[in-house]
């Protein structure tokens, strides 16, 4: 996994239960919104089908900021029976509408609440709350829920939910990424990819805290993880030098 700084302590309203991905250095927070009201379940991550890359008069749609400016992170759920760590016993809200509860809440495995507190939120497998969700904030703690959320509380969206510094990208704000640029190494994004990334369809659901998201920025909800090793996935990346057309 790359080294990376906790999430949970610099970002607010990033979604009432998402963390953001980050590449190696970089510096980001989960949410600090008690969660609304909500009941869907989010989906397991699973990228668009692959499709043509986009046409010449896709790609000369008047863009979004300043073209190749663009830096795009990804965030996703964590699955328990994914982990193998120490179980540690947590306490928090068994429920909504409730801020560093002290109930407990089970028993997980020690790694699996370190990724929870850096992407906000993980599925649980096994036990009695087996199929619903441990999220966490800074603002609230744990929490056990029935689904990820944004920040409005509706269910983040795999492949759609995105957040962004409302200077650049109110909410609501719909928007496809134009061309990828290059990953944290200065690569060229794998073709498939980078299609998958292209036709997807996002719209901005949760705010950075002012001074944390960073202008031209949007970070990306790519579902669940769907196996070991999940932060070395392609799709768990960085995009530096994107450009973004409307949607």
């Amino acid at each position: 996994m790359r080294p990376r700084a906790s999430l949970a302590a610099v970002l607010a309203l990033c979604g009432a239960v998402a963390g953001c991905g980050r590449a190696a250095g970089d510096s980001a927070g989960a949410l600090d919104v008690p969660p609304p009201t909500a009941t869907a379940a989010s989906s397991p991550a699973a990228p668009p089908a692959a499709a043509p890359s986009a046409s010449p008069e896709a790609e000369r749609v008047r863009p979004l900021g300043k073209p190749g400016a663009w830096r795009i992170t990804t965030y996703y759920t964590a699955v328990e029976s994914l982990y193998k760590g120490r179980p540690k016993a947590v306490k928090g809200c068994p429920e909504l509408h409730c801020s560093h509860g002290t109930t407990p809440l089970g028993s997980y495995p020690e790694d699996f609440l370190a990724v929870i507190q850096e992407e906000g939120g993980g599925r649980i497998t096994s036990g009695p709350q087996r199929g619903r969700y441990l999220n966490w904030s800074h603002s609230v703690g744990y929490w056990l829920d029935d689904t990820t959320r944004d920040s409005a509380g509706h269910p983040l969206r795999p492949w759609s939910s995105a957040a962004a510094d409302k200077s650049v990208l109110a909410r609501g704000q719909r928007f496809a990424i134009v061309d990828c640029g290059k990953d944290g190494n200065g690569h060229r994004i794998e073709a498939a990819v980078c299609t998958a990334f292209r036709k997807a369809r996002w719209t901005v659901t949760d705010l950075f805290r002012p001074g944390y998201g960073g202008e031209n920025h949007a970070d990306l909800y790519i579902g669940e993880e769907t196996g070991r090793g999940f932060a070395g996935s392609p799709f768990y990346t960085t995009l530096s030098g994107a450009t973004l057309g409307p949607s």
